[in-house]
């Protein structure tokens, strides 16, 4: 509220917050049809938000000390065609920028709700989400817009469509083609939950997390950024097209290790897989299978089965998906090492940012503590940089709080 009274000089009219998340498993398996199981954490993005008194909306990031000044929202195109205000220098709505985030979901409501499309807004966003750590700071930011500006325009949307609309802005003005996962836990999180999430359907499962007494779950950020626009995600997305269309099915989800034996390279069916695509496959369904056995475990209150197979999902993208590096690995192979870490693995898109530990609460404390110094011994951080090692817990999804 502050940054938003010293931009505009009064108090907002509506104020809502999103939440960041981690997944426990199931990564890259949303947006083959698959399944996931993330939680809500307690990091979070606060939207501030009144009328504009003209037709332009003025939008400002706290914490980047930047702001834009945007046309009409029903004016605004994802073809970065439309001329914006840059703090008095004139750009453009640049692919991937924090701009195209938030300009996408205001032009996607605006096409939805009147009141939007004739009128501008102002609006400050704020968050506690480290930025390009793996933990959805893109679709923290695109739901607490997209919360405040419905909450403004007295417009009521579902979670799951809010959801639905922010994905299709992420695709469409950022150039990300990501699942439907971020966007759905920070919208429709619970306290003391996961959320199993069947991306095929978009039918969601409450699965209880295990109380504080039992266990906690540790974030453990590499300080390594990564860019999922820079092609690596679209890489890998269209190497999982191609090993469909080689097996003939739509999606991976409908694959089976049989399917995958059977155009093994080097099989003798008519159409067969390369290296690349057999082992993108293979991480795929058995990514699937160790999500779907990781939610049975947490309703068993199995902690043990649930790290293994958290260790099992981190080799697997390490070595099939390829989407870990050095600074991920050694955060795995340092928690794993401590006793009552139930098991550790990469979360998000991977390339650096994050990885997790599901730890009982001595050893969450004990990895609070060691982590960042045995970190530190293995990897050369930029200057004032050290690994950022915390303890979250699962909250609630997108609400309106003033």
């Amino acid at each position: 509220m502050a940054a938003f009274r010293a931009r505009f000089a009064r108090d907002p009219r509506r104020i809502a917050a999103a939440p960041g998340r981690v997944n426990l498993i199931g990564e890259h398996t949303d947006y083959n049809d698959g399944f996931v199981l993330p939680i809500a954490i307690d990091r979070r993005t606060v939207v501030c938000i009144d009328w504009s008194p003209d037709s332009t909306s003025h939008i400002h990031a706290a914490d980047l000390n930047a702001s834009v000044d945007l046309p009409a929202l029903n004016s605004l195109r994802p073809d970065a065609s439309i001329n914006i205000k840059v703090d008095a220098d004139a750009a453009r709505i640049r692919t991937g920028s924090w701009v195209s985030y938030a300009a996408g979901v205001l032009a996607n409501l605006a096409a939805i709700v009147p009141p939007l499309a004739a009128r501008g807004v102002d609006l400050t966003i704020a968050s506690s989400v480290p930025l390009g750590s793996g933990l959805s700071s893109s679709a923290s930011l695109e739901v607490g817009v997209a919360t405040a500006a419905a909450a403004l325009a007295g417009a009521s949307i579902t979670p799951r469509d809010l959801a639905a609309l922010c994905r299709d802005a992420e695709h469409r003005f950022a150039g990300v083609p990501c699942g439907i996962m971020d966007q759905y836990i920070a919208a429709m999180g619970r306290h003391d939950h996961a959320l199993l999430i069947d991306c095929r359907t978009q039918a969601a499962e409450l699965v209880a997390m295990p109380g504080a007494d039992r266990a906690e779950v540790v974030v453990m950020d590499s300080r390594v950024k990564h860019a999922l626009a820079s092609g690596q995600y679209a890489e890998r997305r269209e190497t999982c097209r191609a090993a469909c269309r080689v097996m003939g099915i739509d999606s991976l989800r409908d694959a089976s290790p049989e399917l995958l034996t059977l155009h093994a390279p080097g099989a003798r069916s008519p159409a067969t897989l390369s290296p690349v695509e057999h082992a993108r496959a293979r991480h795929i369904i058995s990514e699937n299978a160790r999500t779907l056995a990781a939610a049975q475990a947490l309703r068993a209150g199995d902690l043990e089965e649930v790290g293994r197979l958290m260790l099992a999902s981190h080799a697997s993208l390490r070595e099939h998906y390829q989407v870990s590096c050095p600074e991920l690995d050694t955060l795995v192979e340092l928690a794993a090492q401590v006793p009552g870490v139930f098991g550790a693995r990469m979360t998000g898109g991977g390339f650096g940012g994050c990885a997790i530990a599901l730890a009982t609460p001595h050893a969450a404390d004990r990895l609070v503590r060691e982590i960042p110094a045995a970190y530190r011994a293995r990897h050369a951080l930029p200057h004032g940089l050290d690994a950022r090692v915390f303890v979250t817990t699962a909250c609630d999804g997108a609400s309106v709080i003033a």
